[in-house]
């Protein structure tokens, strides 16, 4: 199943996507994750006139892991972590594909993280690796913008990577049994049509069901719940020429069958 929402005057809407027609799902995302079916109803929407909102619209926790890539790991010059390494963003961090991220005055170091984000479907705590898998609804491309001088003024990294808008998510939010094979997505971001970050699944260090399990020792993942599962090598602050990224430079992740997350950089609103 591919899910979408789209903006209106009173609020996100969710979207089926099906045989290349979008139409409204005429059910809630909460619905979805409670076993309901869609309901598609209405005539099919226009695609190219949609301005979509994210494809999780009101996640109750975003939750990010660090160097969870083996050679983003060797990039940054530190060792593979031996647990993963949790941090969090802020609910003013949410952007749709086709948003456009405001890089505001206050920091220069802004870099790109392309990422495989699991969306959770239904309340995990305690659950083993064996069984996570059964706990994600699904999967969607995510973009965990990051403030690089922010993030190291300190060792909490949240004040550079939740500035508004800094966690677009999207288009689409697919099923796990359409998402493809978690250890073999190829996993790629662009800057301005320039191949930045091209790599796999594969190289992650802790994989998904790993990283919902370990989290939900911790503290209940509950429906809605997203995870950005880190990021590969090829980020600007990996980089020798640190090309950072600056207004009007387009970034576009893709993440095996998951579609395009578009986004623009703009000046400061």
């Amino acid at each position: 199943m591919i899910l979408l929402h789209y903006r209106t005057e009173s609020g996100p809407r969710l979207a089926i996507r099906s045989n290349g027609e979008i139409i409204d799902a005429g059910v809630t995302l909460q619905d979805i994750f409670s076993g309901q079916p869609p309901r598609p109803s209405g005539e099919p929407l226009d695609e190219e006139s949609l301005r979509l909102a994210p494809c999780v619209p009101a996640p109750g926790k975003i939750l990010c892991i660090g160097l969870n890539y083996r050679r983003h790991a060797a990039e940054s010059n530190v060792p593979v972590p031996e647990e993963p390494i949790v941090f969090a963003k802020l609910p003013n961090s949410l952007a749709a594909s086709g948003d456009d991220i405001p890089l505001p005055g206050v920091a220069t170091q802004y870099d790109y993280e392309a990422e495989l984000v699991a969306v959770i479907g239904r309340r995990a705590r305690n659950v083993s690796p064996a069984d996570a898998l059964d706990y994600v609804w699904g999967f969607c491309n995510g973009n965990d913008l990051s403030a690089r001088d922010l993030q190291s003024r300190s060792s909490q990294w949240l004040l550079g990577k939740t500035l508004d808008r800094f966690g677009p998510i999207g288009p689409w939010l697919v099923s796990r049994d359409e998402a493809g094979d978690l250890d073999d997505m190829a996993i790629r971001c662009t800057v301005n049509g320039d191949v930045r970050q091209s790599s796999v699944t594969g190289d992650m260090v802790f994989n998904v069901p790993e990283l919902v399990s370990y989290i939900s020792r911790h503290w209940a993942l509950d429906p809605g719940d997203i995870i950005f599962t880190g990021t590969p090598e090829g980020v600007a602050d990996g980089r020798p020429d640190h090309p950072w990224l600056k207004p009007g430079d387009e970034v576009i992740v893709e993440i095996g069958m998951l579609g395009r997350l578009a986004n623009r950089m703009a000046e400061s609103d």
